[in-house]
This record gives C-alpha cells, structure tokens and sequence, in this order.
C-alpha cells in the first residue's frame, strides 16, 4: 500500500535525473529490490549530503507512490566504506559484488542472507586489502547464488553422471564435468579443476549454515 516506510539498505548503482535528481537501485534487509528518487540530491546544498553515493549503507525514509519509484525522504549514513573507495581493487570487487546483487536479485522480496552476505562482503573490503582477490570474488558470487537458491551441481558429472572422476566444470552449465563428458567440446566450453577442489566445495555445501566458514 503507498505511505511511508523505513527501511536499511546498499546503494548499488545510481544515475543522473533531470537537472538535480538521482535515480537510486538500492537493495534493502526488509523489501528486497527498491528503486527510488532522490529529489534535489545533486544541488550543492541537499540535505543528503553524500550519503546516497553506490556502495553506502544506509537507514532511509521513503515514501512509496502510486509510480514505480519511491521517494527517499530521510537518509542516515550507517556505513561509508570509505577505506575502499581509496584503492582501486577493493573498489572494483565492492562494484563487481554489488553488480551481481543487482543482476542476480531482481525481485521485490527481502532475503536476508543475501543482504547479509552483501554487507558482510563491503566491510570485509573496506577493512582487508588483501581481500580484493579473484579468488575472494568467486567465493562471494557463489554464496551468492546459494542465497538466491541456485545450486551448482558439483557431486556429480551434469552430463554423464560420473561421481568418480570429475575433473572441470562448465560455467555455462553451473555444474561439474568428467573428462568423458568434455570430449569432442572446445577447450574453452569447461574449466579443469582438481577432484579434490570440486568436492572440497560439494562438502562445504553440504554443512549446517553455522559452521561454514568466509
């Protein structure tokens, strides 16, 4: 129903509106996906300040319409990050992580582990430089994916059904490979990895939320 809400939210993207307006997509703890307006956000003197810049996280006001965007009306600054907006490659993993937020989690539903693991994922690389790795990356896409409710299947062969030799995945399948299975294909339609990595990460799946581990 339209009124006015509160809610804590990360800024993912924004884009210029008109003459002084911000197009805000923010993904909130309670709602999910928001999109909203800032009024006035680029005049010199706005009451937000900087607090809506990508990558804050914030308590927000907002006032939902009859449109498809909401209207910030309050913000509060919760965290700025600003450690990582001073180096380029916690800078890129922060964008690439609140890219694939915004990409994989389009709907107007909260999910709290989702919104956890975001905000869990900023902190970590404001504080740790030497988080900002590809690897770590990978890692935060792929938890990613479980809060969303995507699976890779890594227990067995997607193709063949092999559960003793998997030895590649194939991104395109989300799913593991065995080297029967990748004959006659390019080289670059799967990726080689160890047995000991794919069911490494299978095992990890497989625990109690509580006991894996960043």
């Amino acid at each position: 129903m339209p009124g006015q809400f509160k809610t804590e939210a990360v800024v993912l993207r924004t884009f210029r509106f008109g003459e002084a307006d911000r197009i805000l997509h923010l993904y909130t703890a309670e709602r999910g996906r928001v999109n909203a307006i800032a009024k006035g956000v680029r005049r010199v003197k706005s009451r937000f300040g900087g607090r809506l810049e990508p990558l804050f996280r914030v308590n927000l006001v907002l006032h939902e319409g009859r449109g498809e965007l909401c209207t910030v009306t309050q913000a509060e600054t919760v965290a700025a990050h600003p450690a990582l907006r001073e180096r380029r490659d916690a800078l890129e993993r922060a964008s690439q992580a609140c890219d694939a937020v915004l990409r994989l989690l389009d709907s107007a539903e909260p999910n709290p582990p989702a919104y956890n693991l975001l905000c869990r994922e900023l902190q970590l690389l404001d504080a740790d430089p030497t988080a900002a790795t590809r690897a770590h990356a990978l890692s935060f896409r792929l938890k990613l994916l479980l809060a969303a409710g995507f699976a890779p299947e890594l227990a067995a062969c997607a193709t063949c059904g092999d559960r003793e030799h998997i030895g590649g995945f194939w991104p395109a399948r989300v799913a593991s490979s065995a080297p029967a299975a990748r004959r006659g294909r390019s080289r670059s339609a799967a990726r080689r990895t160890s047995s000991w990595s794919t069911r490494s990460v299978a095992r990890w799946r497989r625990l109690p939320k509580r006991r894996r581990r960043r």
